[in-house]
């Protein structure tokens, strides 16, 4: 299963060439993240999970540039790996124009009081289980 959202490309994301910015797809990457872990969930009325966590690795594949600005980019997400203390999501970002971009990023779980690493509980890995596409 995917997690899918759309994300809107704004007119100030474009640089002097003329397209989105290579940076503006780590944040479009980033709100994708956001939607999947927590904001969606709260819609749901489920409770939202990995308050606490951080990026450990990022990295993006550019495919076609978005010329474009004042549309909703189509992106899905779904959970490439599960370790102990960590997760790597992976995101596809497309339109009409078709594939623009794919992503990758590794998350690690942390405790909030020692500011360290610690193992995914019960609960998340269950979430991220039900997203997980292990052949990706």
């Amino acid at each position: 299963m995917r997690h899918k959202a759309s994300i809107y490309v704004r007119w100030d994301d474009h640089d002097m060439f003329g397209h989105v910015n290579n940076a503006n797809y780590l944040t479009y990457m980033q709100e994708t993240r956001a939607d999947f872990t927590w904001y969606s969930r709260i819609r749901r009325g489920v409770e939202p999970i990995f308050k606490d966590m951080v990026v450990a690795s990022a990295t993006v594949d550019y495919l076609i540039p978005i010329y474009e600005a004042g549309f909703e980019l189509d992106v899905e997400i779904w959970v490439a790996k599960i370790g102990n203390a960590s997760f790597d999501l992976v995101y596809e970002l497309s339109s009409k124009d078709g594939l623009h971009a794919r992503g990758r990023t590794t998350q690690v779980a942390v405790d909030m009081e020692t500011k360290k690493s610690r193992r995914l509980r019960d609960n998340e890995r269950a979430v991220l289980s039900e997203y997980l596409e292990e052949s990706q």
